[in-house]
């Protein structure tokens, strides 16, 4: 029986003496790693988010300090073109507006000029249904009714039309310029799209300005969109 336990007692002990150095190495490097981990992650988070405000950018993509005025002449279809006119847009202008920096602009035909009344447009060569442009009339001399204005615009508009049609809410005032102009301002908003309109009278003419834009562009312009809205204005006599 000495002999059978003998060499157990021995295996046991050299067992023994082999576990205790084998859990410092592991839990050593385990200790040095968490340090080390720890402000990497940081880091790597506080990368991440400034990453994230940087490609989000602001709520509006269009700077307030990139636009150029667009002086309006609202020549009829017949003098489309300035042929025999004045070359020089600003001092014949009627309407202004501004345009931000890298919009374009879509010519109009005299077709188009002389069937509903459209004038000048420009787009956002990124999102085409994104766009200013306006229309006029002949043969005001005043404004009529709100309801009564809007329902004319939309005669020769069909898009409006179907704006209007489906819209979840439309809104409409009437707001005076420094000068006491008078002009009618709509708000529709529709399924999937916004539209922001600007209309008044002056020279025996009803001048019509339209913002249109897609709902996922309103939300990241509206505030550009809202300023290029409110810089429709006619100049000269009323």
């Amino acid at each position: 029986m000495a002999t059978i336990l003998s060499p157990s007692s021995l295996l046991s002990s050299s067992v023994t003496t082999k576990i205790p150095p084998s859990p410092p190495p592991s839990s050593q490097p385990q200790l040095k790693i968490l340090n080390y981990h720890k402000p990497l992650i940081t880091t790597l988070t506080a990368t991440l988010a400034a990453a994230t405000i940087l490609s989000a950018g602001p709520s509006h993509s269009i700077a307030e300090s990139s636009y150029h005025i667009y002086y309006g002449t609202a020549a009829s279809a017949a003098n489309y073109g300035g042929y025999g006119g004045n070359s020089d847009p600003k001092s014949s202008a009627e309407y202004v507006y501004d345009v931000p920096d890298g919009w374009k602009e879509r010519l109009v035909s005299k077709v188009e000029k002389g069937t509903n009344g459209t004038d000048s447009e420009f787009y956002n060569p990124k999102k085409r249904t994104e766009k200013e442009y306006l229309t006029f009339l002949a043969g005001f001399r005043q404004l009529a009714p709100k309801d009564l204005i809007l329902n004319n615009l939309a005669l020769s508009d069909v898009d409006l039309q179907d704006l209007i049609a489906g819209a979840e809410k439309l809104e409409s005032k009437e707001t005076k310029d420094e000068a006491g102009q008078l002009y009618y301002v709509y708000e529709i908003d529709g399924v999937g799209k916004h539209s922001l309109i600007k209309v008044t009278c002056a020279k025996n003419k009803l001048y019509a300005h339209f913002v249109n834009a897609p709902a996922a562009e309103w939300s990241r312009d509206e505030e550009s969109l809202r300023h290029i809205h409110d810089s429709f204005k006619t100049v000269g006599a009323f």
